[in-house]
């Protein structure tokens, strides 16, 4: 479900009208995120760790609202609910694109998701989105990163977040995992994306 955002009485209505002019409205931000909660939480309970954090990542942009925003035609619309995608690697070295529906308990999450990448591991096609309440995910968990850029087709009119996951590492202790977003600059600003990532961060510290 999804409604239309009043452009008229929206706040940021030129802001939206100035940056949705840019051949590209994109920008993104690196941030390390700490995920020694989550960690803890997988290992007891023999949990696949890019699943939770991947559920954890839905469950705050179902929080904070511009991330449930897109650009459709001449409209901003409201999506009641974030779904996700995201790269699962195959046995062969390529690898295929699954589509994780959102569900606000984990464990019916975690259910769908493990049948989605063991269908999407079970051939060998590139299967490509049609839906717009979605965030594009990716994980490098063999990089470190410290600053990320996403492939584009300009001529693809786009406005739904890019969120990647990068290698967790351990110091004295503590956990952390690089994180890149990249979000659409008519819909989101740098206050929306702090806000976005302090929440991710206060689900991921739950550890539930």
């Amino acid at each position: 479900m999804k409604q239309k955002l009043d452009l008229e009485t929206w706040n940021r209505k030129e802001h939206y009208n100035f940056f949705k002019q840019f051949e590209e409205p994109y920008y993104g931000a690196n941030v390390n995120i700490d995920v020694t909660a989550a960690y803890k939480f997988v290992k007891e309970n023999g949990l696949s760790f890019f699943l939770y954090t991947m559920y954890q990542s839905l469950a705050a942009s179902q929080v904070i609202e511009p991330f449930r925003y897109r650009i459709e035609g001449d409209d901003v619309v409201v999506y009641d609910r974030i779904d996700g995608e995201s790269t699962i690697p195959r046995a062969n070295g390529t690898f295929g694109f699954g589509k994780f529906l959102f569900y606000p308990d984990f464990a019916a999450f975690n259910t769908e998701a493990i049948k989605e990448i063991e269908r999407v591991q079970s051939n060998n096609l590139l299967e490509l989105s049609t839906v717009n309440n979605t965030i594009r995910y990716s994980s490098l968990p063999w990089i470190n990163f410290t600053s990320l850029s996403h492939a584009r087709k300009f001529s693809f009119v786009d406005s739904c977040p890019k969120i990647s996951f990068g290698k967790m590492t351990e110091h004295d202790g503590k956990r952390t995992m690089p994180l890149s977003i990249h979000v659409n600059h008519a819909l989101v600003d740098g206050l929306h994306l702090g806000q976005y990532i302090d929440c991710y961060q206060d689900l991921l510290n739950q550890g539930i």
